[in-house]
């Protein structure tokens, strides 16, 4: 290649490169100038309170088919006290918010979820369980149902043999 032929190529490579980041800096500065959610109206009058907060031990995965009632309330276990054997119709997702509680799955595995944590306990006849307080300070949980319509809260189950 001539040192001529090489001069344009370089010329033309650099006012390639000159157009290019011309174009980058006209993007970048096009799209600040754009309104962004930052922008977005303000709410007014609103609220809010945060009653409990759990974090999970996995991936939580919620699901419900159909008319469905959801319902919040709050449970508390006395110091040895004890939910009896039982079941959810639905879906329930739970934080403890105060205590230890220890519950008794239907396979006889044991689960223990402190102060902070959250737990998903499926629903049907076949996830019986039992949640005790073994510690010496009430249990205090945040529940959240998701049961077919019209269903109750929960059904008492023999005890499995644990």
């Amino acid at each position: 290649m001539s040192d001529t032929a090489q001069r344009n190529a370089r010329t033309t490579g650099r006012r390639t490169r000159l157009y290019r980041t011309a174009a980058a800096v006209a993007t970048v500065t096009g799209l600040a100038l754009l309104p962004s959610a930052a922008g977005a109206t303000p709410g007014s009058g609103v609220t809010g309170t945060i009653l409990a907060k759990g974090t999970s031990e996995d991936t939580l995965r919620l699901k419900a088919k159909g008319r469905t009632d959801v319902t919040f309330r709050t449970i508390t276990i006395a110091p040895g006290g004890s939910t009896g054997w039982h079941y959810h119709p639905g879906q329930v997702l739970a934080v403890v918010q105060e205590g230890t509680l220890t519950r008794t799955l239907g396979d006889c595995s044991v689960e223990t979820t402190p102060a902070g944590g959250s737990f998903v306990e499926p629903g049907g006849s076949k996830d019986v369980h039992i949640g005790r307080n073994l510690g010496t300070t009430p249990v205090v949980l945040y529940v959240t149902y998701l049961l077919p319509e019209s269903s109750p809260l929960s059904v008492d189950a023999p005890d499995p043999g644990c």
